[in-house]
């Protein structure tokens, strides 16, 4: 997906966005948040574990997590991951 896209659909349905980063080897075990979040991956890979299944993520792809839903995050060991973060309370 286009970032500028992205963007303009995520303002629309009253996210806050952010660009983050996590450093390679970032290995977040189960846990959930009180909000919506949506990435879009600029570089780098990131696998999401959700509903008993990991999904890896690359450049250009979406991932969704609904707020209170159990997740884990996994940055591969070579390369950092950027992306930005829709947030929605």
């Amino acid at each position: 997906m286009d970032k500028d896209l992205f963007k303009k659909e995520l303002e629309q349905d009253n996210y806050r966005i952010q660009e983050k980063s996590m450093i390679a080897g970032t290995i977040n075990e189960d846990h959930v948040h009180p909000f919506d979040a949506k990435l879009l991956i600029i570089s780098g890979h990131i696998t999401i574990g959700q509903n008993n299944q990991e999904t890896i993520y690359g450049p250009g792809e979406v991932c969704s997590v609904a707020a209170n839903t159990r997740h884990s995050e996994k940055v591969g060991a070579l390369m950092d991951v950027t992306y930005l973060a829709g947030i929605k309370n």
